[in-house]
């Protein structure tokens, strides 16, 4: 393949990779190391997957979360963070008790999927870069959080850990429409413990697409997590959650006994 360019060459290893859902190897050739997994999430009504490339997250997007987490609601410039894509856990797959904490809390959030990117994005144009919608919990070592926070530390330890990130199959938004309003929520062994509506975000979808793009480069395949409504709390072993957003998707999940 020397004399080929190298897009030409990219394009031909892509073609002999097999796709599958979720965290799994793929057979390729052309590489010094064996590539990188690609992570996937199932898609509605298709055969096709989604192709995971970066999660972005915003916090504090919801007013009543802000509060109870010690904030000010004002609306404030938002602010992001960022998880790796080995994150992700799909629906009615078990999760497992991640080490170093005694306080992993989940955190329900309307999770958008771009079909393309690119940077300094107008808010109206903004809808037009999105695949579609999924329902996800931002999973949360608080003690280890808080332990940064207190030493004024970055705090990935806190956010970043394997199945950190659940999220549904995806909804492509010619089916769900563009998603403004609707119930989201939580349920831990059928108990409510999140509940509130996404017209309740500080900052809307649009707007953190664009503010996002101003920022960092976005790309298609990246998810945002949109922030959490009120309610957070800890979640144990052998717990059963339930994530919904009313009328578009739900998210079941398990987390281990071992």
């Amino acid at each position: 393949m020397g004399d080929i360019p190298v897009e030409a060459r990219i394009a031909v290893l892509a073609s002999k990779s097999t796709q599958t859902t979720g965290n799994q190897r793929k057979t390729m050739s052309g590489f010094v190391i064996e590539p990188p997994t690609v992570t996937t999430l199932p898609v509605q009504g298709s055969d096709d997957l989604f192709p995971v490339s970066e999660i972005y997250c915003v916090g504090r997007n919801y007013a009543d979360h802000a509060i109870e987490m010690g904030h000010d609601p004002d609306r404030e410039a938002p602010f992001f963070f960022m998880k790796p894509r080995y994150t992700v856990l799909t629906s009615k797959q078990q999760m497992q008790y991640p080490s170093h904490s005694q306080d992993v809390h989940h955190e329900v959030e309307l999770v958008v999927a771009l079909k393309s990117g690119g940077q300094n994005i107008s808010v109206a144009d903004a809808v037009d870069h999105i695949f579609g919608y999924g329902v996800g919990i931002d999973m949360t070592r608080r003690d280890l959080q808080g332990q940064a926070k207190e030493k004024s530390r970055p705090w990935e330890s806190g956010k970043t850990f394997l199945h950190a990130s659940p999220c549904s199959e995806l909804v492509s938004i010619e089916q769900s429409g563009q998603l403004n309003e609707g119930n989201i929520q939580l349920r831990v062994n059928d108990e409510l413990r999140q509940e509130g509506n996404l017209n309740q975000m500080i900052w809307k979808v649009s707007e953190v697409i664009s503010r996002l793009s101003e920022l960092f480069y976005l790309q298609a395949g990246d998810l945002i997590y949109t922030g959490t409504p009120a309610g957070v709390g800890p979640i144990a072993r052998g717990d059963r959650l339930t994530a919904i957003i009313e009328n578009v998707t739900r998210l079941d999940l398990e987390v281990a006994q071992g």
